[in-house]
């Protein structure tokens, strides 16, 4: 695998670098960094998306003839990397990662051309409605009831752990139409508008305080039949296709590596109880040169990996083996962060936002503050987007064909 970057490739990156420079506002870049969660406050993200689209630049995992950038996989990796190392916020991926490709691979052309530049544009924010109470990781189970009556579709179920559901304006969602088939086969994808009588949203609050998911409950909510993505029948394929592009969809090693960057600079901050700093405590190092370490191996494994789709290939079942590796590692820097703050690392300050002119005032320093609340809601990476448990079965049936 060759990795050297062309003349081109340095263009590009010093390119994006530079518009990171001097368009990465200041208090989105301050937001970001206090943000205790993986995804970020609509206040926070779709100001970055607005800047992003009108550079042209926000679809950059897009084809160009559906509004995106039509980059190379590299030069998707290059601006993701760039973006870390800038510290500029996670982008609202639910709409712009994983259910714009299912729009442009399985949607009719009407679909095509009504959702993907409202998903641009910031018109529609959505929220993804799979997992069920009884069913999570056997997601094949789920018991959300869709019954074809004339050009609509009835609907009545419960989605849980639901995303941004308080700020969405749509869910995609998977529901049953057929009871009668093997379970895989009764199971479609459908587009719902949060606003439709029959549909409310529960907030669930995490250990670490945050409003980040919720309980959608659906009561003979009235969806017409044109939000049906593909045909019924087809939800479980979509499904997988999607959940391929969650696991894969971006590259984790650079915002790992970033972090860590912090995490050391900060260590060079922090007495070591001794009269020393942490920095230069033995134990301390050797913490931090083996998530190097592992964070560089997974940047390896991921450049491996948009090398292979470059050449046309899809991503494939290697995606499990960096959504492993990737949630082992969050949990891994996340628990550094809070050591290097010592007793300040403990606290949980639960108002949010943690950041702008309201926010509490934290002890010691701002990134004690939201360490805590991080540590917490990190717990949550061997989990969603299937847990290791899943990923570890599909290694080693799809990769080590054991």
């Amino acid at each position: 695998m060759d990795i050297e970057l062309s003349t081109q490739d340095i263009a590009f990156r010093d390119e994006v670098r530079a518009f990171l420079r001097d368009n990465l506002p200041a208090d989105v870049k301050a937001g970001a960094a206090a943000t205790p969660s993986v995804f970020v406050e609509p206040d926070i993200g779709q100001t970055w998306n607005a800047v992003l689209n009108a550079k042209g630049w926000l679809g950059y995992q897009w084809p160009a003839q559906h509004g995106g950038t039509g980059w190379t996989p590299l030069q998707r990796y290059l601006f993701e990397k760039e973006c870390a190392a800038a510290g500029a916020p996670n982008l609202t991926v639910l709409g712009l990662k994983l259910l714009a490709p299912v729009i442009w691979t399985f949607g009719t052309e009407a679909q095509k051309a009504h959702i993907l530049p409202r998903i641009l544009s910031g018109e529609d924010y959505w929220c993804q409605g799979f997992s069920e109470p009884g069913s999570g990781s056997d997601l094949a189970s789920l018991k959300t009831r869709a019954i074809r009556d004339g050009d609509r579709y009835i609907v009545n179920g419960s989605k849980i752990w639901t995303t941004h559901a308080h700020h969405a304006t749509g869910m995609f969602t998977l529901v049953r139409t057929n009871t009668e088939v093997k379970k895989q086969a009764g199971i479609s994808f459908l587009l719902i508008d949060l606003a439709s009588p029959g549909v409310s949203v529960r907030p669930i609050l995490t250990n670490a305080g945050d409003h980040e998911v919720n309980q959608v409950f659906l009561e003979d909510v009235s969806v017409p039949a044109e939000n049906l993505v593909g045909a019924e029948g087809d939800g479980w394929t979509i499904a997988k296709f999607l959940l391929e592009n969650e696991r894969g969809g971006s590259c984790h090693a650079p915002k790992l590596g970033y972090d860590l960057d912090q995490i050391e600079n900060g260590a060079k901050q922090e007495s070591d109880g001794k009269g020393g700093m942490l920095s230069d405590q033995t134990d301390w190092r050797r913490r931090v040169a083996k998530a190097r370490l592992s964070v560089n191996a997974l940047e390896m494994i991921e450049l491996k990996i948009i090398s292979e789709i470059a050449k046309g290939r899809a991503p494939g079942p290697q995606t499990s083996l960096t959504k492993l590796l990737a949630s082992n590692l969050r949990q891994e820097i996340d628990l550094l962060a809070m050591d290097l703050f010592g007793l300040a690392g403990l606290q949980l300050e639960t108002t949010r936002p943690l950041y702008g002119k309201d926010a509490p005032v934290p002890v010691h320093a701002p990134g004690a503050q939201v360490m805590a609340a991080r540590y917490l809601n990190s717990r949550a990476w061997t989990i969603f987007g299937g847990t290791n448990e899943v990923q570890s079965t599909i290694i080693a049936k799809s990769v080590l064909g054991l």
